[in-house]
């Protein structure tokens, strides 16, 4: 009896003693936090920002924080951002974009990288925060892509991974309906996440090489939908896209004034399309001469072409 009282104390003990450790725990994050501010105070301390400005940046950074975001990227940022001479509206922007897709409950890793990768290679910051931008409006629309499927009943194991990857197709030009098609399919079908993901990376391999043989994004749109339309198998349709542009690349042709113009999709007419030696824009891939693949997908982030902010290389994807 004794000894069976002793046990019940002891089980006593132990769960204050958890409990304790979790209050205290909690606290201590609470203080954390509060700590990381002071850092974060005492890095931008050393700016020539006003203390309205100082007060304009900690407070976003403290949101970013409470919302998951690490201290160690939040620090990064405004560390580079000083190092670059970012004004201090534009550290808010970038915070606030990133802030917004994190509530949203999106990955915010994508976007955290790319910023990082405009830093890298000093990128100006009106490139930085168009392209995270851009980048956070298909991590939406990737969302939304998902959200379809998961209403029609299908169950989708890794929907953040899953977001991130067609978040990648959309910004290599991959048409919406194309990926929606494929996230319905696979799902259907039993495909894994990894072999969504490669399919997914296949369709903007061939996006990618549809537009560097000329093709207009909306011949592009009409050249996957048609190879959906005309067979049920993922493996199928994407061997259809790319046997159609093998046909288009095959009969390109280049004009006077190096436009080139593949041949019509559906009809039989010519359209012109982009000029085989385009610049590179945001959110595209620098072309290469018809009918040449290109070797790595676009990286989102290229160089300002202001005479006003310092020349930089794009980053690489």
């Amino acid at each position: 009896m004794k000894l069976k009282k002793n046990k019940i104390i002891l089980s006593l003990i132990i769960l204050l003693t958890i409990f304790c450790f979790a209050i205290s725990a909690f606290c201590a994050g609470t203080a954390s936090i509060d700590e990381q501010i002071e850092q974060l105070k005492s890095i931008i301390g050393s700016s020539s920002y006003s203390a309205f400005q100082s007060r304009m940046i900690l407070n976003t950074a403290q949101d970013l924080l409470e919302s998951g975001i690490s201290f160690e990227d939040t620090k990064n940022i405004i560390e580079n951002s000083l190092e670059e001479s970012f004004d201090a509206y534009s550290v808010k922007e970038v915070f606030d974009i990133i802030l917004e897709t994190q509530q949203e409950g999106l990955p915010a890793e994508p976007l955290i990288n790319k910023v990082n990768e405009g830093f890298a290679k000093n990128v100006n910051k009106s490139v930085i925060i168009s392209v995270i931008s851009t980048k956070a409006e298909n991590l939406k629309k990737a969302n939304e892509i998902l959200i379809e499927a998961l209403k029609e009943g299908l169950e989708i194991d890794g929907e953040e991974e899953i977001v991130a990857i067609l978040a990648d197709s959309l910004e290599n030009d991959v048409p919406d309906e194309s990926l929606s098609w494929l996230v319905k399919t696979g799902t259907a079908e039993g495909k894994s996440i990894m072999e969504i993901s490669e399919i997914s990376e296949e369709l903007s391999y061939l996006s990618l090489l549809a537009t560097d043989s000329g093709l207009s994004s909306e011949e592009v749109s009409l050249l996957f939908q048609k190879a959906i339309e005309n067979s049920t198998n993922i493996e199928e349709i994407c061997e259809n896209i790319q046997t159609s542009l093998e046909i288009q690349i095959s009969t390109a042709k280049i004009v006077p004034g190096g436009t080139v113009k593949p041949s019509a999709i559906s009809d039989g007419e010519t359209q012109s399309a982009s000029s085989a030696g385009s610049s590179t824009e945001i959110g595209g891939t620098p072309t290469q001469e018809a009918g040449v693949a290109p070797s790595e997908t676009s990286s989102g982030l290229e160089p300002s072409a202001s005479s006003t902010e310092e020349s930089s290389s794009p980053p690489e994807n």
